[in-house]
């Protein structure tokens, strides 16, 4: 069971275990230089806002219905990011376990590969969640990813154009698999209890040509682990998916009749501000080595050269600044010397 409650999804398995809730929300973000330097994780400036389909269908095109979903807007050349989070309704000292894969245009962000329902183990292509809190991009190499940026469809510049030649699809898709509930009670019983404490089309004559997909943007330093609880763990009867399809802010307003935030400051800006950017490690997992198809795309400023077309504004390089280190929580309590 899939809701959209304060714009986040909410994914359900009753049926597995009472603890199995996947929570999935999207990230505004800076979008990061796309110079060929990496760069450490920027903030995220609040959720953006999300749609049933359902409530605008007689506004959208008859495929996009047909999908079912959310709508989600975004700015030409705005960046996101997925973040990720699963609840324990009865305070377990662990959250229940997901396995989730993410496309942009039906292709995986972490493989390269075209969408498939089911998750494949080698190579292993969906995420684990809580151990992966969230997702920036395209999995390009081992600790580092392209941005997710918006851009819209038949320009050639999505992940989805450059792999699989077509501009059919567009948007994001997500799929969630729930631990089985006896590999979660084995966990549980491992612990002990938490204590409580801007390209504008219209949609008057709706068309796939509005969509707007992902296209790889700068490079981030992150790290996509390997499936620490193996793949037998997840069972695979069960699953939630759902279609993010993504609005430019003109089509947002004219499919709603809402408005869209202003547009992000610039990295430039925020890194001016002295504001922090982040680095997440967790020295108990493996990343994964990242995808050669993904490795292989042009970014957007690589694709514009080639295109002969203007690049992105505000795309110079910055210094970084105050990067704070986050580091995975853990439930064990030292003992120390007495």
């Amino acid at each position: 069971m899939i809701e959209l409650k304060n714009d986040e999804l909410l994914i359900q398995f009753p049926d597995v275990h009472e603890d199995a809730v996947c929570r999935v929300d999207f990230q505004r973000t800076l979008r990061i230089p796309d110079d060929n330097r990496d760069y450490p994780l920027p903030p995220g400036l609040g959720r953006f806002s999300v749609e049933h389909v359902e409530d605008h269908s007689s506004r959208l095109p008859a495929a996009w219905v047909e999908r079912g979903g959310v709508l989600l807007p975004m700015y030409q050349a705005e960046a996101l990011w997925i973040n990720f989070s699963s609840g324990s309704s009865s305070r377990r000292s662990i959250s229940y376990p997901f396995a989730v894969k993410i496309a942009a245009g039906k292709i995986n962000a972490v493989t390269g590969d075209e969408w498939a329902n089911g998750l494949a183990k080698d190579p292993q292509d969906y995420l684990v969640v809580p151990d992966q809190p969230w997702l920036d991009g395209f999995c390009v190499q081992k600790g580092l990813i392209r941005q997710f940026v918006a851009m819209p469809m038949g320009a050639g510049y999505t992940a989805e154009e450059q792999i699989s030649g077509f501009a059919a699809h567009g948007g994001i898709q997500i799929i969630v698999y729930p631990m089985k509930r006896d590999r979660y009670e084995k966990l549980v019983n491992r612990t002990t209890p938490l204590f409580d404490p801007d390209i504008c089309y219209s949609l008057a004559d709706p068309c796939e040509s509005v969509s707007m997909g992902l296209a790889p943007g700068g490079l981030m330093r992150q790290e996509i682990y390997e499936d620490k609880y193996g793949y037998d763990a997840w069972d695979t009867s069960r699953s939630s998916r759902c279609f993010i399809h993504i609005l430019n802010s003109a089509q947002w307003e004219i499919v709603t009749g809402k408005s869209v935030p202003r547009k992000p400051p610039s990295a430039a800006d925020y890194t001016k501000a002295a504001l922090p950017w982040f680095e997440y490690y967790d020295e108990k997992l493996c990343p994964l080595s990242g995808a050669k198809s993904l490795a292989g795309l042009d970014s957007i400023g690589a694709k514009s050269v080639k295109l002969s077309e203007k690049p992105l504004s505000e795309n110079a390089p910055i210094p970084e600044q105050k990067v704070i280190q986050i580091n995975s929580p853990s439930h064990q309590i030292k003992e120390g010397n007495w």
